[in-house]
């Protein structure tokens, strides 16, 4: 699981660049600011939980912590980051605003694979 979510969230930080610039260069002119708005907030928060599994990723290899508890968090981060950033991406591109809803269940992942992280982190004993 450690090369699996270390590579995932090497990937998955790529594409939220990627994802970032294409927004500023391609999408300025075809979406309006609240669209524009949506989608580079999904980027932003895709950002920022690639790095958290990254961390899981590293906190998995160097400490004896709960591979349960960093296994989940990551697994949750991973979920976040496509329900969350994918349903933002999907509502800024398409309109359909019923795809916001899916936004909460990514949000949702996220608190878990943070609460997880927090729990392991308790019981790290160095």
């Amino acid at each position: 699981m450690i090369r699996f979510f270390l590579a995932s969230g090497a990937i998955l930080a790529g594409l939220s660049v990627a994802f970032g610039a294409f927004a500023t260069h391609a999408l300025r002119a075809k979406l309006d600011d609240r669209a524009l708005s949506i989608f580079e907030t999904g980027a932003r928060y895709q950002m920022y939980h690639a790095i958290a599994l990254i961390l899981v990723a590293l906190f998995m290899s160097r400490a004896e912590l709960s591979g349960t508890l960093l296994t989940t968090s990551g697994i949750a981060f991973i979920g976040g980051i496509v329900l969350f950033s994918g349903s933002l991406y999907a509502l800024s591109l398409s309109g359909v605003k019923i795809l916001g809803a899916v936004a909460p269940l990514g949000g949702a992942g996220f608190l878990i694979g943070w609460a997880c992280l927090a729990i392991a982190a308790f019981q790290w004993k160095p």
